[in-house]
């Protein structure tokens, strides 16, 4: 697969987000187990998961374990793999997502990712969402703490507007490497984020590329125009979509099925023409 940076480590053009795994609507772990596995295969090296992908209040980190469970399993090598997490949302086990943005929180959150994944330091750790109660600086503060002691090795950020990835970038010191937000062809509002990224040349990892969870299958119209033109399916053209933005733009898609992340995997492989794009939003 092609690579793309984040940072100074080159990871997949395509990347596995976990999220589908833990929360409501879960498989099977077996599943989830043979999902990551075939992720690897395909020549995935970004993961990405967050303390907060669970159901339960007894579970926090639910994903982060399944992860760590599934990379241990692998027969093959992991070790180029980037595990990407986050930290700042929770989820109290009524179905509801609050926030707490503090650093309290934040560098107790770090610790117990941290035991989960197994790690000596976090290769990517992204403070999860704005939380209203905390100033922001306070909040990316303690993530440029975390780095600073080495506990992470890289910093980002997620659902962050222009001016908090200005100032997420000042408080770093530069050495913000990634913005994560919400970013498909039903939700273009992160326009504005994606432009600023390739300008300071920042990963883009669009979050629900293909529409969100139960409405991949929502990509008809233009996008099953191109992908009947192809033999492929819409998601795939819809990943490419994605990477024609930018070259710094890493989707990282939602799966709980092996089929789903091997077809998204080749997404890096089908080169949309002008005439594609020009059907594309």
């Amino acid at each position: 697969m092609q690579s793309r940076r984040i940072g100074d480590v080159q990871v997949s053009a395509i990347g596995l987000g976990g999220m589908p795994m833990s929360i409501e609507g879960r498989p099977d772990e077996e599943r989830s187990i043979r999902t990551i596995h075939a992720a690897l295969d395909a020549g995935v090296t970004l993961i990405d998961t967050a303390d907060a992908y669970h159901i339960h209040a007894d579970e926090v980190g639910h994903n982060e374990s399944l992860i760590a469970r599934a990379l241990a399993s692998y027969g093959g090598d992991t070790s180029g793999v980037l595990v990407a997490t986050k930290g700042g949302h929770l989820r109290p086990g009524d179905g509801s997502w609050t926030l707490d943005g503090s650093p309290a929180h934040l560098f107790e959150a770090c610790e117990a990712s941290l035991k989960r994944l197994g790690v000596d330091a976090i290769g990517l750790y992204q403070f999860h969402r704005p939380d209203p109660k905390v100033p922001y600086a306070d909040s990316v503060g303690a993530i440029r703490d975390l780095l600073d002691a080495g506990k992470i090795r890289m910093a980002g950020i997620s659902n962050a507007n222009p001016a908090q990835i200005r100032e997420a970038n000042e408080i770093l010191g530069g050495r913000l490497v990634s913005v994560q937000n919400q970013f498909s062809p039903s939700f273009l509002s992160s326009g504005p984020e994606l432009t600023l990224c390739d300008e300071l040349g920042i990963a883009f990892l669009p979050w629900s590329p293909l529409g969100g969870i139960g409405r991949t299958d929502q990509l008809g119209g233009s996008f099953a125009t191109v992908a009947e033109r192809y033999g492929v399916s819409p998601q795939r053209v819809c990943l490419a979509w994605h990477l024609s933005k930018s070259p710094v733009v890493i989707p990282i898609p939602g799966a709980s099925r092996p089929e789903s992340i091997q077809d998204s995997a080749q997404a890096d492989t089908l080169t949309l023409t002008a005439d594609d794009l020009a059907l594309l939003p």
